[in-house]
């Protein structure tokens, strides 16, 4: 049985590092999680569904030993309707944008079920995805249906006919590895994945602890609720999580300078003569607390602008960092991944989903009374 544990510890060390590109001298990954290949959300801003259905192809490969190859851009499609239906209800005073959040893909799973990459690409004959005048045409669409004295009840026709025309139509039926298959049936019999097994965390002291409550950001269009807990308490539960062989889905900001975006580190730190320096010599960070994490939330220095996959712990001249898979493509980072400082990681997520198992009884007891 030791022998098995370690040959196993071994191939899942192995199948990271040909994932990752050989890192600077002083730098290793001391723990990681099976993950699939990174991809690319080319000219659009639909991360949250690149990152979280990387996530979800990650808890296949826990729970079943499976590769799959998820559709982003069929779910994508699936929320561009929901948008449009809050944004029609609420006479155009809502977000309408190509960003949403983890829960979102969740939610699309349970209602619509998923595709396979092979039965639904979204590029329709591109060779990459590019949602800059998809967006613009849907909205103008939508802003006509609300110019009118009354809504037409069957306006999400022509919504559904633009969604074709771009993404390319969706097919009632495909094949699948020998089988056919609807996306429902995908979900259920090829995923098999439970949403109520996961759960969105968050770290706030504007709101109670242990209770849930709508995280305040523009593409949490939805009105989406995650549990609140404290930050050591958060830190802890992806710490956990990510030494079980858990993967952990991360919303949170990427627009500091000291997000070196070529260079493939995140730094609590945007001195960039300090970061001319990496990785030979490491910037000095400021220590993260739950009061100064709050004020970078309050003054709007902390945004959720980007959703990735954190999918391993490494060790950096005796710090830690995260090992974060990217939708970027394999050329940006460390073959499309990143290592984010433990600091950077205090200080700039602003949720967190993860499997429940991955989270210690004692804390999910608390956010059940």
């Amino acid at each position: 049985m030791k022998f098995f544990s370690l040959v196993l510890l071994f191939c899942i060390s192995f199948s990271i590092q040909a994932q990752i590109s050989a890192l600077p001298e002083g730098f290793k990954i001391v723990n990681t999680c099976e993950a699939t290949e990174v991809k690319s959300q080319d000219r659009t801003g639909t991360c949250w569904s690149f990152s979280t259905s990387s996530f979800l192809e990650s808890e296949v490969l826990k729970e079943h030993g499976r590769t799959v190859d998820i559709s982003e851009m069929f779910t994508v499609r699936n929320i561009y309707l929901e948008k449009a239906i809050l944004y029609i209800r609420y006479h155009g005073i809502s977000n309408f944008s190509q960003g949403s959040l983890a829960h979102d893909v969740l939610y699309s799973y349970e209602k619509y079920g998923m595709m396979p990459e092979s039965a639904y690409s979204g590029k329709n004959g591109s060779e990459y995805h590019d949602h800059s005048n998809l967006v613009k045409e849907l909205k103008a669409y939508l802003d006509t249906i609300l110019s009118k004295p009354f809504i037409d009840p069957h306006w999400k026709d022509g919504f559904v006919s633009i969604l074709d025309k771009q993404l390319g139509e969706v097919k009632a039926v495909f094949e699948y590895e020998g089988n056919m298959y609807n996306s429902k049936s995908f979900a259920s019999q090829v995923l098999q994945l439970d949403m109520d097994n996961y759960i969105g965390l968050t770290s706030f002291n504007h709101h109670e602890y242990y209770d849930d409550f709508v995280v305040e950001v523009p593409d949490n269009f939805s009105q989406g609720e995650y549990d609140n807990i404290p930050l050591d308490e958060l830190m802890a539960v992806m710490n956990n999580a990510l030494q079980n062989g858990y993967t952990v889905e991360w919303d949170g900001d990427v627009s500091e300078i000291g997000f070196m975006r070529r260079g493939g580190f995140a730094f609590l730190n945007n001195d960039t003569n300090a970061l001319k320096t990496v990785p030979e010599e490491l910037p000095i960070e400021e220590t993260v607390t739950q009061s100064s994490r709050q004020v970078m939330f309050d003054n709007h220095s902390t945004t959720d602008d980007h959703l990735m996959h954190i999918t391993g712990l490494a060790e950096g001249f005796g710090k830690r960092f995260y090992v974060v898979k990217n939708s970027w493509g394999s050329k940006a980072g460390f073959n499309g991944y990143y290592l984010m400082s433990e600091e950077y990681i205090k200080a700039k997520t602003v949720s967190i989903v993860v499997n429940k198992l991955a989270v210690n009884k004692k804390i999910l007891k608390k956010l059940d009374d």
